[in-house]
């Protein structure tokens, strides 16, 4: 009787308390899922994959766009957009699924710290040049440029339109930046293949078809003629003031650059060159940040937040406005 009655009193206490607690395990577990559900709701912008005919190639260019949470083509003020430009033999799906744009941008512009804006990832055979395979660098202006902006509600003015690559895009990035400086508020180039005089032995750039030459042979000259050094002195010419008097001046187009310490092909050797360059064109303009790694899509991941961040100091930040039918 005794150990019946001590017994049950404690079995009905014990009870009692695992049912408390798993209550209270339950109570948390909701909360957790609710919180869950909550964060489910953070912005996330559309990526597609979409192409038209270029009259310049003659055949479809490729492109991946990320439209940001809720884009509005009807919105009182366009978006300001940037153009993404791939690596050496990448393609238009690289800066979406090995570069984490998307998600970068999504968690970018919640916190505030880019507006709405559309990012632009084309596709390319070559170098992002007129080399010995494909007419890139005259595709990118020629069409694709008017494509997208008459496609989509972007910006068409210098101050809502960026440029940035890696790599082989970066060295893109860089001559599109000086050659065409009126078209850029600001450009970014992470570990820009923009070596010289020459790209190093192991460069893919040594049998890439944009620079073989009909016998197959790299072509030095070509090289010489399509790399940035080829652009200062008229990108000098242009951007640096001029009397009140005369009109036209095009301000300088802030640079954004980055590498790897480790990196095989010496970028941030490379990078140092051309932000030398450019400083002495446009002092404390430019910006050279080095990252631990390689040639690798971990250092252009990390360093991408901080070359948007740079980007959008320049590049017209107002966000694109519902119109006020729309408007809450």
């Amino acid at each position: 009787m005794f150990e019946q009655s001590l017994r049950f009193p404690l079995l009905h206490a014990l009870g009692r308390t695992v049912s408390e607690c798993l209550t209270g395990w339950m109570r948390a577990i909701m909360g957790v899922l609710g919180g869950l559900a909550l964060s489910s709701v953070a912005l996330a912008g559309d990526v597609s994959r979409a192409q038209f005919f270029s009259p310049t190639l003659g055949y479809d260019y490729p492109y991946t766009i990320y439209l940001p949470d809720a884009y509005d083509p009807q919105a009182s003020a366009p978006y300001p957009v940037v153009y993404l430009l791939h690596g050496s033999f990448g393609n238009e799906f690289d800066w979406a699924t090995k570069g984490n744009l998307p998600q970068t941008a999504d968690r970018l512009i919640e916190a505030g710290h880019l507006p709405p804006t559309v990012f632009v990832m084309p596709g390319s055979r070559s170098w992002w040049v007129d080399g010995h395979n494909e007419a890139a660098r005259s595709a990118f202006f020629n069409d694709l440029l008017p494509h997208i902006e008459a496609t989509y509600h972007v910006g068409t003015t210098r101050e809502q339109r960026g440029v940035a690559g890696l790599s082989a895009g970066g060295y893109g990035a860089v001559n599109f930046a000086l050659e065409r400086p009126e078209l850029f508020a600001a450009a970014a180039a992470l570990s820009p293949a923009s070596y010289i005089p020459a790209p190093p032995k192991n460069s893919s750039a040594h049998r890439h078809p944009a620079f073989l030459n009909a016998q197959g042979e790299f072509d030095q000259a070509l090289w010489e003629q399509l790399n940035y050094t080829a652009h200062l002195e008229s990108y000098r010419l242009r951007v640096t003031p001029r009397p009140e008097a005369e009109q036209g001046d095009t301000p300088p187009v802030p640079f954004y650059i980055s590498a790897g310490r480790r990196d095989i092909y010496d970028a941030e050797f490379h990078a140092r060159q051309l932000r030398q360059a450019i400083e002495r064109i446009q002092p404390g303009d430019v910006r050279l940040d080095l990252y631990p790694g390689g040639h690798t899509w971990r250092v252009w991941r990390a360093s991408l937040p901080a070359a948007l961040n740079f980007m959008f100091q320049s590049v017209d930040a107002t966000p694109a406005v519902l119109p006020d039918s729309q408007a809450e």
